[in-house]
């Protein structure tokens, strides 16, 4: 028997009231026997009304209507870094992995943010997910059921995400508080080397294919002639480097210019700083900043070998004390490439964003 049929001869006709008495915010949720379906409706009054939809919609996906581990019926969570709608026995064990694995948001009860919501949209809900997490499910094995002991959840959910055992190897990564690792075989590593050698520079003789990298705009940035300054950034990944052009008394300039850098296979962080063009003297600095690429190649290593699937995230970097992140970077397959979009602010100057996005390119491109 289907697993999704659990949710009929299971379900009662229920009505639940949630109220939070500091907001004044009343969620509803009415379940309606009939066919193993519920017809849901969730009122935030502080949620915009297309962030709302965007759940709502998800919500009433029949592959939603079941926990993504386990098949209860009717999920009252989810982990929306993942994508899954969870039961509340399942949400304990996603509890306990820590955020940085899956952040766990009721369904009913939190007030979800934009970032939140989009995640879920992005990876679609649970037959998305497990497509992904669960493509590799040993043959006969069985998953958690419904009346499953918390051992049984617990050593299933850890394998699923934290252990990545069922995932394609060349796809798994682990993920740390800072940045995602890359778990990748030395074989899938050496599919991105080129059999030929460039000769241009030691470094682009050992590409493995190529970063471009937008620089979109400057916000902000520091003065440095009398009441403005003429900004361009600088690029360098190893000894190779590459410029925008400079543009003229503007301290929120738009470039919107695509340079690339080849990525050696050793490579390290992508070092950006941003100068104030000066006819008469020594260009001036107006700050530097630095990008770990090591969640983008964890990406890159992962997908771009395969035929990349549907749209969705497949990576993060972290905002931390330790780098110059504005806000969490996402790293997302869209329309077929893996893109990155990072929001950096200037370190060592006064004041000053720049706006990136990364493009991974590989060398079959």
């Amino acid at each position: 028997m289907d697993d999704r049929n659990l949710i009929t001869g299971n379900m009662s006709n229920r009505v639940y009231e949630y109220s939070k008495s500091n907001s004044g915010n009343l969620y509803h949720e009415y379940g309606l026997q009939g066919g193993g379906r519920s017809n849901r409706f969730h009122e935030y009054s502080k949620a915009t009304s297309g962030n709302s939809r965007k759940l709502k919609e998800l919500l009433l996906k029949n592959d939603n209507r079941v926990c993504a581990d386990c098949n209860a019926p009717d999920p009252k969570w989810a982990s929306a870094n993942i994508g899954v709608f969870l039961c509340l026995k399942c949400c304990s064990v996603h509890r306990n992995l820590g955020s940085d694995i899956s952040k766990v948001l009721s369904v009913t009860l939190d007030e979800w943010s934009e970032e939140d919501i989009d995640s879920m949209a992005e990876v679609g809900g649970n037959s998305s997910a497990n497509s992904i997490y669960e493509a590799y499910l040993p043959k006969g094995f069985s998953k958690p059921k419904p009346n499953s002991s918390i051992e049984e959840r617990t050593k299933f959910i850890r394998s699923k995400y934290e252990l990545q055992e069922f995932l394609k190897p060349s796809l798994r990564m682990v993920s740390t508080k800072s940045s995602f690792k890359s778990c990748a075989s030395n074989t899938d590593l050496e599919a991105f080397y080129s059999p030929t050698s460039s000769k241009n520079s030691a470094d682009a003789s050992e590409s493995i294919g190529t970063l471009k990298i937008k620089v979109i705009r400057g916000i902000n940035l520091a003065i440095r002639d009398f009441r403005s300054s003429d900004p361009y950034v600088i690029l360098a990944l190893g000894q190779q480097k590459v410029k925008t052009s400079m543009i003229k008394s503007n301290l929120n300039p738009v470039w919107n210019e695509e340079l690339k850098l080849p990525v050696p296979q050793r490579y390290g962080a992508l070092k950006l700083q941003v100068f104030d063009h000066d006819m008469f003297s020594a260009d001036d600095i107006m700050g530097e900043a630095e990008v770990d690429l090591h969640p983008f190649m964890a990406a890159a290593i992962a997908f771009g070998d395969n035929g990349l699937p549907i749209d969705m995230q497949i990576g993060k970097w972290l905002k931390s004390s330790d780098n110059a992140l504005m806000k969490d970077s996402t790293i997302n397959i869209i329309g077929g490439k893996i893109k990155q979009e990072v929001h950096l602010k200037l370190q060592n100057v006064e004041s000053g964003e720049i706006e990136l996005e990364l493009e991974w390119i590989p060398l079959l491109h």
